[in-house]
Parts: C-alpha cells; sequence; structure tokens
C-alpha cells in the first residue's frame, strides 16, 4: 500500500545553485529510502524546470504518474536564505504550477489505497489546489497533516479545518506556540498537546524543536527525544525526513518512544548534508539513534 504525498514540489534556489524541493516531494523521497511505497501528487509547469524535476523524482526511484504537466503556470520556485544555518527563510513564488493541482478520479482512488495520505498546509494557499485537496481528504483511510506555515501563505481558518481532518499532526515548536495563541491556550508542551489532540480528535501530535529533538503526545502520554549533537550544514529538509522517519516507524506499528528516537536521528542526519533529500539508509539513521 503506498503513502500519498500531496502538494508542492519545486527548485529551492540556493547560493550554491538550484536543488530538488517541497516538503511532500522530500517526505516521499525519504520515505522511498527508507523502503516504503511512496506516491507524490504535484504539478509542475511544461518547461525546462518542471521537466528536470520530474527527472530528478524519477532518478529518486519514485513514480511520477499523478505529477501533472501544466502548460498555463511556470514550474515553483523558491528563495532561500541560508544565512542561519539552523533557521531557513523562505521566499516563495506565487502563483506556480504546483497552486493549480487539478482534481482526477484517479487521485481519489489513488488515496483510498493508500496506507496514509501526507499533506500540508502551503499546498492549500490557493483555491485550485485547496479543493483537490479536500475532495480527496474524505478518501483517505489515515491522513498526515504536515503543518507548515509560511508568512504569508496560510489562513487560520484553512489550517483549523485541516487540523479537523487529520489523524496524526506534526508541526515545529513556532507553530505551535502560533496556533495555541489563536486559541488564548497555554503552549506548554504537556498541556498545548494533549489540549490539540482533545480539541481536534487527533491520535497523535508531534512538535519538533531543532536541535533540542522532538515531543510526541499519543495515547495519553507525552514521548520526548533529545536532539543529537551534529554538525550541522543546513537544516533544508530535517522536518521532512524527520516525518518520513516517524512514519515509517508508525505505520509499522513501533512503540511511540521508538518512532521518535529513529525520527529524531533521521532529522539530525538530513541536517549533516546540504540539500533536502540526501541519499540516507536506515542503518545510518539507526546508528546514529543508538548516540542518543
Amino acid at each position: 500500500m503506498p503513502i500519498a504525498c500531496f502538494g508542492e514540489m519545486l527548485w529551492d534556489v540556493l547560493p550554491t545553485g538550484h536543488q530538488p524541493g517541497g516538503a511532500p516531494l522530500n517526505v516521499a523521497v525519504h520515505l522511498h529510502q527508507f523502503g516504503l511505497v511512496a506516491q507524490l501528487i504535484s504539478r509542475v509547469g511544461h518547461d525546462d524546470l518542471g521537466a528536470e524535476l520530474v527527472a530528478f523524482v524519477e532518478g529518486k526511484g519514485l513514480d511520477t504518474a499523478y505529477v501533472q504537466r501544466g502548460e498555463t503556470h511556470l514550474t515553483g520556485v523558491v528563495k532561500a536564505n541560508v544565512g542561519d544555518r539552523n533557521e531557513v527563510v523562505y521566499k516563495i513564488v506565487q502563483p506556480v504550477a504546483w497552486d493549480y493541482i487539478q482534481y482526477e478520479l484517479a487521485l481519489s482512488t489513488l488515496v483510498e489505497a493508500s496506507e496514509a495520505f501526507v499533506f500540508g498546509s502551503l499546498a492549500a494557499r490557493c483555491p485550485t489546489t485547496r479543493e483537490t485537496l479536500y475532495r480527496l481528504l474524505p478518501a483517505a483511510p489515515f491522513k498526515v497533516f504536515d503543518v507548515n506555515l509560511r508568512a504569508p501563505h496560510y489562513s487560520r481558518d484553512v489550517v483549523e479545518y485541516l487540523l479537523r481532518q487529520a489523524n496524526l499532526v506534526k508541526m515545529n515548536h513556532n507553530e505551535l506556540a502560533e496556533v495555541m495563541g489563536w486559541f488564548d491556550a497555554s503552549a506548554d508542551e504537556a498541556t498545548a498537546l494533549r489540549w490539540l489532540a482533545e480539541h481536534f480528535q487527533l491520535q497523535a501530535v508531534c512538535v519538533t524543536k531543532g536541535a533540542d529533538g522532538a515531543v510526541l503526545w499519543t495515547g495519553q502520554q507525552l514521548y520526548h527525544s533529545p536532539g543529537i549533537a551534529v554538525t550541522v550544514q543546513d537544516t533544508i529538509g530535517s522536518g521532512d525526513a524527520f516525518l518520513a522517519a516517524l512514519l515509517k516507524g508508525w505505520l509499522a506499528g513501533q512503540a511511540p518512544a521508538e518512532c521518535l528516537a529513529f525520527a529524531c536521528a533521521a532529522g539530525s542526519l538530513v541536517a549533516t548534508y546540504q540539500g533536502a533529500t540526501p541519499a540516507v539508509s536506515v542503518a545510518q539513521v539507526e546508528a546514529l539513534a543508538a548516540l542518543q
């Protein structure tokens, strides 16, 4: 059963050149590297950057049957400022091809047959892709919401709607503070994660904290995994590798603490490389996790 990853695929433009990116693409690549079957649902332009991006995804061993090709909008581009290696700043061009993912019956068939459906808030910034996402959500057996609050590309109403649809939610500590502020509620980890799980009827809520590791609330219990000290090249894609690793353990039925430790190790490992999708293996992640 595949894991369907829905949303943006694009080029991250860095001082050293352009690199493939977009959270759904990154998650799909890492899922594949961790031994799972991933299908990417996205859209690129009918241009050289689009063809190059599709070739990259196929070169990573992924199927691109559900990557649409559009004639009216260019392939997505994001300008990434990596002056601070631990906190990348993005300038996201709009509108681009992935803002116009068209609904097709084949997408519903794919999502219905999937083991999990991964989606984020960034892809919901424009009406066309947002409507497609909303039509696919009811078909998904297990919904994974990757919160990605990139101002000004989100609204509270949309984020709240997606939270209500989700089974598992992943966000970072800054996003947790912002979301809890919407409800005038405590951002204390234990209190906030329990509140979110109960308020939105979630199976699990996970919050990443950069060098300080991550926390996971599930089954009325809070789990914590400390950060792993590594030499950071950049943090692009670390959260996406984290999510892919978390899903690998979660879908295999592993204990929450094990899932979280493996996910933290995956995120830390990717941070030691430049770019979002370096070639990493389960064995490498396990070796790093053993250092916790």
